[in-house]
């Protein structure tokens, strides 16, 4: 049982326990029970574990507000991660954190180094506790008006908490689309997205570098080129995103054109962040061109930042290629980022994770044609990218998939939340060291 193994095992025990929950009859609204609530509630917990969105029921009309809670409770195990919530259950208990915790912890959350894992588990804990009652306050203010108190309260916990996960789940109907000229609601809401997504230690050190700032201390703080790859990449994308959207759905009179000016920037923006595996959306995605669903399913791809809630290939895997392919127009025999070398092993993952992406995006995009043949193949594509990236944004033919189209989706949100690469080590076990290097040879490439 290696370590692998016992994160892929942990995920599906969390799925398989939230799927017998959600499927009694105390968490359905109308209080019955049928074996096609079996598959919905699979559905439901694979997508709440993996913090993907993906439903195929209307979470706030199927599911009772208890359903509603396993739901949130689900979200919230699966987006701190297996390895993250077991072990901070450890730590509350007072079990002694061990080697084997510490070198789980060191690869569910990708540090180079397994010093202090104690202390990054209770720190994830506080920032995540931190951000979603930030949340909760915030949101506060614009439910109450509408919804009174004690169902804001509701409301805003469960959105607060969905989008600190990248997870995606709303409690309305149409999603956010009534709140899609809220000032309030597209600043909060995304700023709990890119926060959740761009990765804890990103956030530790620009901490560390406001605590230093603010005390006026000396000593300078060199941020890593981890954090400087992941914000930079980031923001960029976040902008582009916004200035493409804005481009490309503005003269589309069912989503953006009809609105005022205003309105229409902010729900490009909260588009372009949304598509980074967050699954909110405040316009309707069937209506959208095909020039926008495309862009979208490329942002998706790339997803978030690792060591976060977020899905997809990451930012760093996109600049560690692109930097691969400005070495080689430069006549470079190595690539770098700012200024520092990036190491053989790291370029070697990074194409690891962009090849078993795309052959898994294949496979089951190629699966789901088969299966259900009368969907457009751009709805088909963007489904499986949506699932993969552990998105949930959906253009709408989630609940009319056939029952084999739904297992696929199913796999792909558990591919795509334990990594193409720790689920291949999980199945194939931990590589052998070999002291074995076999003679260099050319061959014809591009």
């Amino acid at each position: 049982m290696t370590v692998s193994r016992t994160i892929c095992l942990g995920f599906l025990a969390v799925m398989a326990i939230g799927t017998l929950v959600l499927a009694l009859p105390l968490a359905i609204n109308d209080g019955t029970w049928a074996w096609e609530h079996l598959l919905i509630a699979l559905f439901t917990s694979t997508s709440a574990v993996c913090v993907t969105g993906h439903v195929v029921v209307d979470t706030g009309t199927y599911f009772s507000p208890i359903g509603q809670f396993f739901i949130l409770v689900l979200v919230q195990v699966g987006g701190l991660g297996y390895m993250t919530a077991t072990t901070f259950l450890l730590l509350l208990i007072g079990r002694r954190f061990g080697l084997r915790e510490k070198i789980a912890v060191q690869q569910a959350l990708d540090r180079s180094e397994m010093q202090g894992a104690a202390q990054v588990i209770r720190s994830i804990i506080a920032t995540t506790l931190l951000f979603e009652i930030t949340g909760i306050f915030l949101l506060l203010f614009l439910f109450t008006p509408t919804h009174g108190l004690q169902q804001a309260l509701w409301l805003a916990t469960f959105h607060s908490i969905s989008a600190w996960n990248n997870a995606g789940f709303s409690l309305f109907p149409n999603n956010l689309v009534n709140y899609q000229a809220s000032p309030l609601l597209n600043l909060t809401i995304p700023g709990l997205i890119v926060f959740g997504g761009i990765g804890y230690e990103a956030i530790f050190e620009l901490f560390l570098w406001c605590r230093d700032r603010l005390l006026r201390r000396s000593r300078c703080l060199v941020f890593s080129l981890n954090f400087k790859v992941a914000v930079s990449t980031t923001l960029t994308l976040l902008v582009l995103g916004t200035i493409a959207f804005f481009l490309v759905e503005g003269r589309n009179a069912n989503t953006l054109s009809s609105m005022p000016l205003v309105t229409q920037l902010m729900a490009a923006w909260f588009q372009s962040v949304t598509a980074r595996t967050a699954g909110f959306n405040t316009i309707d995605l069937s209506k959208m061109t095909e020039a926008g669903l495309f862009i979208t399913i490329a942002l998706m791809f790339i997803g978030g930042s690792p060591g976060g809630t977020a899905g997809g290939i990451k930012t760093t895997t996109l600049r560690v290629l692109t930097s691969c392919t400005r070495g080689i127009l430069q006549g470079k025999e190595e690539a770098s980022l700012y200024e520092r070398q990036i190491p053989l092993s790291l370029i070697l993952k990074a194409v690891g994770v962009a090849v078993g992406s795309l052959i898994t995006v294949l496979v089951m995009t190629t699966l789901i044609a088969l299966s259900d043949p009368q969907f457009d193949f751009i709805q088909l594509l963007f489904e499986v990218v949506s699932a993969f990236a552990t998105v949930g944004l959906s253009t709408g033919i989630t609940a009319g998939l056939s029952t084999f189209g739904k297992l696929v989706l199913i796999a792909t949100m558990y591919i795509g939340r334990v990594g193409v690469l720790l689920l291949m080590s999980a199945l194939l076990g931990d590589p052998t060291p070999t002291a074995i290097r076999y003679p260099e040879e050319n061959l014809l490439v591009g």
